[in-house]
């Protein structure tokens, strides 16, 4: 028997969900409770929160979304977040996790005009196949992509032979006059967290607006053990800083910040290569994701790109949606 509930705050869904979207049976940082909860507390937290389970025997699905109003309906995301998509508890059937999408896309129907998801990789095909099925007018467009690399068994040393050789010569002429000195720690301080701080202040970057997420991500996982907080310091002032986190076999990169008035020196690069080596020869991972975005240095360092695209479903039945439609269909033709 197929049902549908829906539940309009995360602390709902943490109740219903018990430990089930715990670190312990949910690999992806991703997908995990936790993170759905610090993002809305932290980035959307004037924004309201629907969020829907549908069940059919062992099998569960849950779609973790934002309310803006007006029957508009957005992934519960933001650039942080490197893949969004349904999240599901029980047997991997294919056939009962569409079913399941599908209910859940039946039931918006009722009260939502047009819902937007992004980022998706993964779960892309499934979501438009299951709200065409109930209904739903559906639009894909690519909207950036996600930088991979998989080390097949590599070393560093072999990894790094590998790269372009104007990555390999900036990095040997930079080490040569490198007067920094590089860390790397797995557990949180106070003193090391106004470090990270600072140099996001300093950074050629606009102000961190999500500074507090990310103090609450990297408490999490230094608990946890998966933290990996790198520096780049001349003498004791910090000057570049990297933010990963490594769990099952997998680095994800979430934030780099450097000094801007390091620029010439290059620490973020030099700090770049240290962490690669770590994360390869250290924690000997078997993935790198550098996360979201197009940046062209990204190139240099990864060798695959995962395209991701921005979902938009209209209500066929809302003549108010029928125009923006129209220009979500023809923007995907024309790319």
């Amino acid at each position: 028997m197929l049902v549908a509930r829906e539940y309009r705050s995360v602390a709902q869904a943490r109740q219903v969900l018990g430990s089930a979207l715990d670190r312990a049976g949910t690999p992806s940082l991703f997908d995990r409770i936790d993170w759905f909860e610090s993002l809305h507390a932290h980035c959307f937290s004037t924004t309201d929160v629907r969020i829907f389970q549908a069940l059919e025997g062992e099998c569960q699905a849950w779609l973790f979304l934002l309310s803006s109003g007006a029957g508009r309906l957005g992934a519960l995301a933001n650039w942080y977040s490197f893949d969004w998509g349904p999240v599901f508890l029980g047997p991997l059937d294919e056939t009962v996790r569409r079913r399941l999408i599908e209910v859940i896309a039946q039931s918006l129907l009722t009260d939502s005009a047009q819902i937007d998801l992004y980022p998706v990789a993964a779960a892309s095909d499934m979501l438009l196949d299951a709200f065409r099925r109930a209904g739903w007018f559906s639009v894909r467009r690519p909207m950036g992509g996600r930088h991979m690399l998989h080390l097949n068994g590599r070393t560093f040393e072999q990894y790094w032979a590998q790269r372009p050789g104007r990555l390999r010569t900036l990095i040997a002429r930079k080490n040569r006059a490198s007067r920094f000195t590089l860390s790397i720690a797995d557990r949180l301080t106070e003193a090391l967290w106004r470090d990270y701080a600072a140099v996001q202040e300093r950074s050629w970057k606009k102000p961190e607006a999500d500074l507090g997420f990310l103090h609450a991500l990297a408490q999490r996982e230094s608990a946890a053990g998966t933290l990996r907080l790198g520096f780049a310091r001349l003498e004791e002032q910090p000057v570049a800083t990297q933010l990963w986190t490594v769990e099952n076999g997998t680095a994800l990169i979430h934030k780099l910040a450097h000094d801007q008035a390091f620029d010439g020196a290059s620490p973020g690069s030099l700090l770049s290569h240290a962490m690669f080596a770590h994360a390869i020869d250290r924690d000997h991972v078997a993935t790198i994701d550098y996360g979201t975005g197009d940046n062209g240095y990204k190139t240099d360092w990864m060798e695959e790109r995962e395209t991701l695209y921005r979902l938009d479903f209209f209500n066929p039945r809302r003549a108010s949606v029928w125009l923006p439609a129209a220009r979500a269909a023809i923007s995907a033709l024309v790319g």
